[in-house]
C-alpha cells in the first residue's frame, strides 16, 4: 500500500460522495448516474490496490501494474485475447491506432 493509493481512494469516494448527496431523488439525470459510476469505479481499483494481490493484473511484465477500468466492462468490452493490465492494453491501443494512421 503506497500513500498515492489511500490518497486515490480518499478522492474517489469524495467525489463519489459529493456527487450521490447533489442528485435530485425524484429524477437524477443520466450524466450524474454516470459520474457516480465511475467515481465508484474510481474507488473500486484504489481499493484494490490497498490489498497488494487483489489487484494483480496477471500480466508477466506488470503484475502490479494498474488494472484497465474497462476489464470486465459488458457495455464496452475489451477485444478478445486482451488481459487486465491497462500498461500493455494502452500500449495495443497505441499500436492499433499507429496501424490506422493516428498519432
Amino acid at each position: 500500500m503506497s500513500y498515492a493509493d489511500l490518497r486515490e481512494l480518499q478522492s474517489a469516494l469524495t467525489t463519489a460522495s459529493d456527487i450521490a448527496f447533489s442528485l435530485d431523488a425524484s429524477a437524477p439525470a443520466p450524466h450524474e448516474a454516470e459520474q457516480l459510476v465511475d467515481a465508484l469505479r474510481r474507488a473500486l481499483t484504489a481499493a484494490s490496490a490497498l490489498g497488494g494481490g487483489l489487484a494483480a493484473t496477471g500480466c508477466s511484465e506488470h503484475p502490479k501494474g494498474p488494472v484497465d477500468p474497462l476489464y470486465g466492462d459488458k457495455t464496452d468490452p475489451l477485444p478478445p485475447g486482451w488481459g487486465r493490465c491497462l500498461l500493455c492494453n494502452d500500449r495495443r491501443r497505441r499500436a492499433g491506432a499507429q496501424r490506422r494512421g493516428w498519432r
